[in-house]
């Protein structure tokens, strides 16, 4: 059974979002506690940065993050058609003789 929106409360470097998302709010606040964590690994070097700057900084390193996993994901994808056509191939052959 598919679910509606979920809104919940996330607490994100100190402050509390009401958020709201399709599906499990599970998943919602999982997502709020990776920028909670990375915000804070980040905040900790160097001390003393703002909020914004330390979200500036989270927020592109999750993006070289999932670029780099899209990237890998690509890759593997074009490996996997690769290898079907040449396993289709050989079973062509396999067929035909």
């Amino acid at each position: 059974m598919e679910k509606g929106p979920a809104t919940v409360d996330v607490d994100i470097f100190g402050s509390t979002y009401h958020v709201r998302g399709d599906g499990d709010s599970g998943h919602l606040r999982k997502l709020a506690d990776l920028v909670d964590r990375r915000m804070r690994d980040i905040a900790a070097h160097p001390k003393g940065a703002d909020t914004a700057k330390v979200a500036i900084l989270a927020a592109l390193n999750l993006a070289d993050e999932l670029q780099r996993a899209e990237k890998q994901h690509e890759g593997e994808r074009v490996k996997v058609q690769e290898k079907a056509e040449e396993l289709a191939d050989e079973l062509a052959r396999a067929l035909e003789g």
